[in-house]
C-alpha cells in the first residue's frame, strides 16, 4: 500500500552525535511556537484515576453512586480526553526491562539501528511517520514503530534482535499494556451506558495494537523545534510510559493553552483517540498534543495505540446514536479506509477528524427520509 509510507528522513540522533547539536536544518525551524500560551507549573493538571479501584468497583458490581472512581473516569474522557493511569498492575520488572532495552536500542551505532529501517511501502520499522512532501517542517525524533498485537500482524523483519531481549521483552509489555486497555474500554462502554459487546465485538480476535517507540535528542534551539506535531491519535486508547525522567508531553486545552504533563512515576498517561470520538459520537474527545525537546537531555517514551480489528467499520455505534434520536456526527467507513486516510496525510492537529465528519444538513435530511 504506498499511499500507507513516509519519506525518508535523516536521523536526528546521528546528525546531533555529528554536529553536537549546534546547528538545526531549516526544515526543523518553527520560531512560531515560541509564541504559544503554555500552562505555568500547577496551574493544570490533567486527571489521576487509580485503576485498581475501577477493577475493585467492577467486581463489587457496585450501585452507580458507589462508582466514585468510574465517574471520574468518565468525567476525565469528557472534560480532558487524557488521564494518568496509576496502579494499573503491569508487573514492575516488565516495565523496568521495557525502559532498559530502549535505552539500549538507542544506545546502539547508526549503522546497527538502520538494519531495522523503514522499507518502501511500510510504515513499520525505525525512521519517522507522517512525511508526505519534501519541503514539510520535520519532527526533532527517530522513531520505531512496530505492529505488536495481534502476534500474526508482527513483521519480525523490523523487530530489532539487538539488545537480545528486547523482542521477548516488548512482547511481554505489549501483551500486559493490551489487558489493562482491554478492561478500561469494558469500564467506558459501561459509563457510556453501552453494552461492552458494543464495542468488544468491534474488537473481537482482540483487536490491534501498535507501539511507537521515540526518540527525542536535546537540541540548541529546543524553544524552536517540535519534537511530535500538534495531532490527536486515530486510535481508541493510547497508552503512554514516559522510559526517562525528561518532560515534553503537553495537551491543548479549549483555550488554546497548552498544559505541560508531568508523568507520575510508574503510571501510563491515558488518551482517547478519534475512533472512540466517532465511536461515541462525539460523548469523549480525542485530544490534540505534541512533544517539545529539551535543551540538555534526550527524552524517549513509548506510545501503545489500540484500534478496533482490521474488518471492523469505524463510525458512531447505533446504541449511543438511538438515544433522543441524535443524529450521527461522522461518516462510516471500513477500518482499513479509515487508516489509510489517516497516514496518507502529514499531522494537522485535529485536521483528519474534520475529514471524517458529516454535513448535519446533508446527515439531518438523510436520516430524516
Amino acid at each position: 500500500m504506498h499511499d500507507m509510507e513516509s519519506l525518508p528522513v535523516p536521523s536526528v540522533q546521528a546528525m546531533v552525535a555529528a554536529t553536537g547539536g549546534a546547528h538545526v536544518p531549516p526544515r526543523y525551524l518553527r520560531p512560531e511556537v515560541a509564541a504559544d500560551a503554555v500552562a505555568s507549573e500547577g496551574e493544570a493538571a490533567i486527571p489521576i484515576i487509580d485503576f485498581e479501584r475501577l477493577l475493585l468497583e467492577e467486581e463489587a458490581a457496585a450501585a452507580a453512586s458507589c462508582r466514585v472512581e468510574s465517574a471520574r473516569l468518565h468525567a476525565a474522557c469528557q472534560e480532558w480526553g487524557f488521564f494518568q493511569l496509576i496502579n494499573h498492575g503491569v508487573p514492575d520488572d516488565v516495565i523496568q526491562g521495557m525502559k532498559a532495552n530502549i535505552e539500549a536500542f538507542f544506545g546502539l551505532p547508526a549503522e546497527t539501528k538502520q538494519q531495522f529501517a523503514q522499507e518502501r511501502g511500510q510504515l513499520e520499522g525505525y525512521g519517522q511517520l507522517f512525511v508526505v512532501s519534501e519541503d514539510q517542517k520535520l519532527d526533532w525524533a527517530d522513531i520505531l514503530y512496530l505492529n505488536t498485537q495481534p502476534p500474526e500482524h508482527r513483521n519480525r523483519r523490523f523487530w530489532p534482535d539487538k539488545p537480545d531481549t528486547l523482542r521477548s521483552t516488548l512482547d511481554a509489555y505489549s501483551a500486559a499494556v493490551k489487558t489493562v486497555a482491554d478492561r478500561l474500554l469494558a469500564i467506558m462502554s459501561s459509563n457510556l451506558g453501552l453494552p461492552p459487546e458494543v464495542v468488544a465485538s468491534r474488537c473481537s480476535g482482540g483487536g490491534m495494537q501498535s507501539v511507537r517507540i521515540n526518540y527525542y535528542p536535546p537540541c540548541a534551539e529546543a524553544e524552536k523545534v517540535v519534537g511530535f506535531s500538534p495531532h490527536s491519535d486515530a486510535d481508541l486508547l493510547t497508552l503512554v510510559l514516559q522510559v526517562n525522567q525528561v518532560q515534553g508531553l503537553q495537551v491543548k486545552r479549549q483555550d488554546g493553552t497548552w498544559v505541560p504533563v508531568r508523568p507520575l512515576e510508574g503510571a501510563f498517561v491515558v488518551n482517547v483517540g478519534d475512533i472512540l470520538q466517532i465511536f461515541t459520537n462525539g460523548r469523549y474527545q480525542s485530544i490534540e498534543h505534541r512533544a517539545m525537546i529539551n535543551a540538555e537531555s534526550a527524552r524517549l517514551s513509548v506510545a501503545a495505540f489500540h484500534s478496533p480489528n482490521i474488518h471492523a467499520t469505524i463510525g458512531p455505534l447505533l446504541t449511543v446514536t438511538d438515544q433522543e434520536s441524535e443524529v450521527p456526527k461522522y461518516k462510516t467507513v471500513d477500518h482499513q479506509s479509515f487508516m489509510r486516510l489517516f497516514f496518507s496525510a502529514k499531522l494537522e492537529g485535529k485536521s483528519f477528524l474534520q475529514r471524517m465528519k458529516l454535513d448535519l444538513d446533508t446527515a439531518s435530511n438523510s436520516s430524516s427520509t
